[in-house]
């Protein structure tokens, strides 16, 4: 086990409510001027967020049936695409994860759940 290694793991040990990977060995600790795979990554995640993002947009104005289908197919590809880029920085530890009170997450799920009152519709009548 190198040092960085080993840093990384007293760090975990130290908060136990973090769930990381181990950083890859391809990111140095001193960043120069050159582009390591973290940023290719983000970049290519940044680009994926900015398509799926325009192309909701377009999907939803686009007249032609044939157009609209071809679109939202092309916007899952995307969607999938950034969801594997962000798996693949998480399994890289360029993501890092904080493990929630279940109390808090009962919370937030009752308030959201208090939000359904407010539509002017029955959601439960369209699921």
């Amino acid at each position: 086990m190198n040092y960085q290694q080993q840093q990384q793991q007293q760090q975990n040990q130290q908060n136990p409510n973090v769930i990381k990977n181990p950083q890859s060995q391809t990111v140095s600790q001193v960043k120069g001027p050159s582009m390591n795979d973290r940023d290719y990554l983000n970049d290519l995640l940044a680009m994926e967020k900015y398509l799926t993002d325009n192309l909701n947009i377009f999907a939803r104005e686009a007249s032609h049936r044939e157009l609209h289908n071809t679109v939202m197919r092309i916007l899952g590809e995307t969607h999938q695409a950034a969801r594997d880029t962000f798996n693949l920085m998480f399994r890289k530890g360029f993501y890092k994860l904080e493990v929630e009170n279940p109390q808090h997450v009962a919370q937030t799920q009752q308030q959201f759940q208090n939000y359904r009152s407010q539509f002017p519709y029955n959601p439960a009548t369209y699921t």
